[in-house]
């Protein structure tokens, strides 16, 4: 049985409707299950110890647990709303769906530190011997890195450049290294700015022996960790590289959120497509192929910049908190499945 649940079993004191059965019937109901929620055995087997039907068996269990007589508890650990978890997951159809408490003094900041915490664990989870890990560059997967403390033995590469290049042993290529060194496998970092000022710097870089050697790795990653941004100052790091030029001429294309250097409209349709040129990290159709890609965002400054990139079909899995799942859940018409992996462009 999961260690997260628990099964309280009690006897004559079970409440006023189980004084119904008699001294008996309530001592063989508790017997019965004991042995079926506490100690695991199946229906025929208390059947054959008993000397009863298993049918019997099944109608003495519903009727302890009608009458009171079985409570039980499904407990997670207080930092984690499986309430809200389940219910994001379903609304947008995700393999995943993590829901964090909100700190009580960072209920309006973007992506609490405790999200990375439980990414962290979640990683653990999801990779496997063998696996190839791709980071995004982000606040959020750099606190996850940080909080790592397991991973099987798996690659680790970088899938975007860096937000400033001098703050790169802080940053992502710290976070790869980390990640590597946990794991106790190869790490493949970039050490290069994300947004150059043109694409044919952008494409020289790509073709650097180190680079070149990363994105070699982009169609073999299996599990990918990535950052979500709104369109706004301090919380997108593509609309603070830009000028004020730039930056109006994307918000008039009507982006709404930001993922890899990659800009999505409120319907999680890619818009600004030539600022990809300019940048040194995955592509949107590699991102569509790796089977699970997990998205780490929360606040609820972010809340529509979630929704937008959910609505793409890139992301597998989200962990976030309740400040950002309450707007997710009342935000616009149903999306689509994300595990159908559709392009809302229809490319």
């Amino acid at each position: 049985m999961n260690s997260s649940e628990e099964i309280a079993v009690s006897g004559m004191s079970a409440g006023r409707s189980a004084m119904r059965m008699g001294p008996a019937e309530l001592v063989q109901a508790a017997a019965m299950a004991r042995r079926f929620y506490l100690e695991g055995k199946s229906k025929i087997q208390i059947a054959e110890e008993f000397g009863v039907s298993r049918f019997k068996v099944a109608r003495v269990l519903e009727t302890a647990l009608e009458r009171d007589l079985v409570r039980i508890e499904i407990r997670v650990p207080a930092e984690l709303d499986a309430e809200r978890s389940d219910a994001l997951r379903a609304r947008y159809g995700l393999r995943h769906a993590v829901v964090v408490e909100s700190p009580a003094e960072a209920q309006d900041s973007p992506d609490p530190e405790n999200l990375g915490e439980v990414a962290a664990d979640l990683l653990g989870e999801l990779v496997d011997e063998g696996d190839i890990l791709g980071l995004a560059w982000g606040r959020s997967t750099i606190h996850m890195a940080a909080a790592l403390d397991r991973l099987p033995p798996c690659t680790v590469v970088q899938l975007t450049g860096v937000y400033d290049a001098g703050t790169a042993e802080r940053g992502s290529v710290e976070a790869v290294r980390r990640a590597a060194q946990v794991s106790g496998g190869d790490a493949h970092p970039i050490y290069a700015p994300m947004l150059l000022p043109d694409a044919a710097t952008a494409a020289a870089l790509r073709n650097q022996t180190g680079i070149a050697r990363a994105f070699e790795y982009f169609d073999k990653v299996t599990v990918a960790c990535v950052s979500i941004g709104s369109w706004e100052p301090g919380i997108s790091t593509v609309h603070d590289m830009l000028s004020d030029e730039e930056r109006g001429h994307y918000a008039s294309l009507g982006v709404a959120a930001e993922m890899s250097a990659h800009l999505f409209d409120a319907e999680g349709r890619r818009v600004g497509r030539d600022l990809g040129e300019r940048c040194i990290t995955v592509k949107t159709e590699q991102l569509r192929r790796i089977p699970e890609v997990v998205a780490i965002a929360g606040g609820q400054r972010k809340g529509a910049a979630i929704d937008a990139v959910l609505r793409s079909g890139l992301v597998t899995s989200l962990v976030t908190d309740t400040s950002a799942a309450d707007y997710l859940m009342t935000a616009g018409t149903t999306p689509k499945p994300a595990l159908n992996r559709s392009d809302p462009d229809g490319a």
